[in-house]
């Protein structure tokens, strides 16, 4: 079973490629966490020096499952890994997703910040509007289509679904919640179209240890200064000021 204090190791049993340099990675094993929360992961021992932060996209009986973009020398390595490989993690971190009785809520996603809501998705028993925004191509929709009931896209260049950013297509139905993930200024102009004590977003910071030693991915909030990977990485947004 993972552990919050210390790194195991687990099996890969599949890491395939679902988008452009987009990889669905699964590793056998007994796992804990909530829709929202995140596990570090690394499979290198020197180079480089920090893990990665994934969020958790699915956890079964005997499997948990992420969803990560290739970015840089840490999330290469990952894509590098093959069936029978072996890998570590530290989890699960971090705060996650509130969920309570609701009739209709929206899950808003932009980029890879879909990477959680397919575990949120099948943990909410209510109607669910999914919007799910991308610079071009979609990826990781046919997951998630049987546990939502409609389902939006957009893309910056127009090849799925409205041309234009997610907020191109969010309509502010008097959800019950609204749910979200994706880049800063996504959550911020979302946070401006919504009602912001009804909105719980998962903020994409930058991490170093995960375990709020560092302080390196503190953000700003009406009580002061926290910490993303301990005090988040879902905030209601109400709390998180924005310079923009």
């Amino acid at each position: 079973m993972a552990s919050k204090d210390s790194y195991i190791n687990a099996a890969v049993l599949s890491n395939e490629k679902v988008g452009d340099n987009v990889y669905k990675l699964m590793l056998k094993g007994n796992f804990e966490g909530e829709p929202g929360q995140f596990y570090m992961l690394k499979n290198w021992d020197l180079f480089p020096l920090l893990s990665r932060p994934l969020s958790i996209c699915d956890i079964s009986r005997d499997t948990i499952t992420f969803l990560y973009l290739v970015v840089g020398k840490g999330t290469k390595l990952l894509s590098e890994l093959h069936n029978g490989d072996h890998i570590s993690l530290l989890g699960p971190l971090g705060n996650g997703f509130k969920i309570d009785e609701y009739k209709k809520v929206a899950i808003v996603s932009g980029g890879i910040g879909i990477a959680p809501m397919l575990y949120l998705a099948k943990r909410l028993n209510c109607k669910i509007d999914l919007y799910a925004g991308f610079r071009e191509y979609d990826y990781f929709i046919k997951d998630l289509s049987p546990y939502v009931d409609n389902i939006y896209l957009a893309s910056d260049l127009g090849a799925v679904g409205q041309k234009g950013n997610i907020l191109t297509i969010y309509e502010d139905k008097d959800y019950d919640q609204v749910f979200a993930c994706g880049p800063n200024p996504m959550l911020a102009a979302l946070k401006n179209v919504s009602n912001p004590k009804k909105l719980q977003i998962s903020l994409e910071n930058h991490m170093a240890c995960g375990i709020g030693a560092c302080l390196g991915c503190t953000v700003q909030t009406n009580e002061g200064m926290k910490r993303v990977c301990v005090e988040g990485p879902v905030f209601i947004a109400e709390e998180v000021l924005y310079n923009a």
